[in-house]
């Protein structure tokens, strides 16, 4: 079965032949410097981390069904719609005990305004006139997905994971995201600990499913990973390698491939910092922030240290197990006319108290990390690489003194004529596709299949991705 994993999982390792190649073969994809996988040296540049914006609150979990430790969020786009799953639970702190646990569901137009449709499914307290969408086995933390599988029966276009305690993960599917049922009776996976929020996705660059799912190493709240060609049978789970980074406890995971670039993925952890008690009357320990993480493999993750989401000023975000970040990542409209869109994530807060909800955080498109270069200057040199098209566009940010040029060098850093630092005016604005051109000319036919380098010269100044294109 490890065997089965590592075959299915080299399908994600980008390179001529092995992610050890120094040649990069990026062909037409879309690369985010999330990492430093394409980057050779830094001079001056650093990959800074950049934090999302706080929006506005989007919803808050009030109806009679929800409340005040409802949890485990998932939002994605479907055609059109933005749908919201979520347990919906209550807790009675005086008497320290749970008073019930659904799986509510929400859905929105814009990824703004969100409305809880009556469903009628379910009854809770004598009525069905409520938003659940699943009450049963897995009601602690029920996370559905929109199954992209090209060979995808029409009954399971949408699938679930709901965790029993130490008994296992349950699979569920439904024709509609609405209508669901267990995929069999018995769990699917059972290697973990599954008191999170557990999830799978069908991930198109290695073909087959995906599940990210917790368990304890060393006491360490920590993630697994397994994989499926068929949803049921599933290989035998495996840690995740976070290299040097030091163990911390993971709450959650919210990994999913970026859209864009889907040969990435993505996680926003909840880390848990699990003795810390900023607000006296907590009934438990515990504060959270959220942090960002990065795979081109699904095994080998880089894990930013510093924040990606701090608790900020409201106290009730320094409440215990808040800052949550829901699994999804949507594309909304700025609220300014004329803006590009922006990317939306939803992060929980005023857990434990009636307050509890979601508000919602934005960033440019590709914007979490970017090469960065102050006012003084720097660059960046890729390592050698082969693309496939004809002209480079770059996502990029400067001030208004700022500037980006770029030049493209043989294998060995020669500059090739006519794609010289000299020939690049300088590039200077805020652009999400912006064509580098050099003395006019942006044909880059002649050098396609070709190896060469790219050299960014940067002053005050962002570079967040880069993607050559027919």
């Amino acid at each position: 079965m490890i065997l089965t994993f590592v075959v299915q999982m080299s399908f994600l390792l980008i390179g001529v032949a092995d992610q050890n190649d120094e040649i990069r073969n990026i062909g037409s994809r879309l690369e985010l410097f999330v990492d430093d996988w394409l980057i050779d040296k830094m001079d001056g540049a650093t990959l800074k981390l950049n934090n999302p914006i706080p929006r506005e609150s989007v919803i808050t979990f009030d109806a009679e069904c929800e409340g005040n430790t409802s949890a485990y969020v998932t939002v994605f786009q479907d055609e059109g719609k933005y749908r919201m799953y979520y347990r919906g639970s209550k807790y009675d702190f005086q008497n320290k005990k749970d008073l019930h646990e659904v799986t509510c569901y929400a859905e929105s137009d814009d990824g703004i305004h969100w409305r809880k449709p009556e469903l009628n499914l379910f009854e809770f307290n004598g009525s069905k006139k409520n938003n659940i969408v699943w009450k049963g086995i897995g009601n602690h933390n029920f996370t559905p997905f929109k199954d992209t599988n090209p060979n995808v029966e029409p009954d399971a276009k949408y699938k679930a994971f709901g965790g029993v305690g130490d008994e296992g993960l349950h699979a569920f599917k439904s024709p509609d995201g609405i209508h669901w049922t267990p995929i069999q009776d018995k769990p699917v996976i059972t290697e973990g600990h599954f008191d999170s929020q557990n999830l799978a996705f069908w991930n198109p660059v290695s073909n087959c499913y995906m599940d990210f799912h917790r368990q304890f190493n060393e006491n360490i709240r920590d993630i697994m990973t397994c994989t499926s060609n068929d949803f049921i049978n599933w290989t035998k789970p495996v840690r995740l390698n976070f290299g040097d980074a030091p163990k911390e406890h993971l709450y959650t995971n919210a990994i999913t491939p970026y859209y864009r670039a889907p040969h990435i993925l993505m996680g926003f952890p909840k880390r848990f910092a699990e003795g810390r008690k900023k607000v006296d009357e907590d009934l438990w320990t515990g504060v959270s922030d959220g942090v960002f993480m990065t795979s081109r493999d699904g095994l080998n993750w880089h894990r930013w240290l510093e924040a990606f989401v701090r608790p900020g000023q409201w106290r009730e975000r320094w409440r215990q197990r808040n800052n949550m970040t829901a699994w999804g990542i949507v594309v909304t409209k700025a609220d300014t006319q004329g803006m590009p869109d922006e990317l939306s994530i939803y992060v929980s807060e005023a857990y434990c108290t009636e307050k509890n909800g979601l508000r919602r955080y934005t960033l440019r498109i590709d914007g979490f990390v970017s090469v960065n270069a102050p006012y003084k200057g720097g660059e960046m040199i890729t390592k050698p690489l082969i693309f496939d098209g004809n002209r480079l566009i770059i996502n990029y940010a400067t001030s208004a003194i700022g500037s980006v040029r770029v030049e493209i060098m043989d294998q060995d850093g020669k500059a090739i004529p006519g794609f010289s630092l000299d020939d690049c005016p300088e590039i200077y604005g805020d652009e999400i596709e912006k064509i580098v051109e050099w003395k006019g000319k942006r044909d880059l036919s002649a050098l396609s299949g070709k190896v060469v380098r790219l050299r960014f010269v940067l002053k005050d100044a962002d570079l967040y991705s880069i993607k050559f294109d027919k």
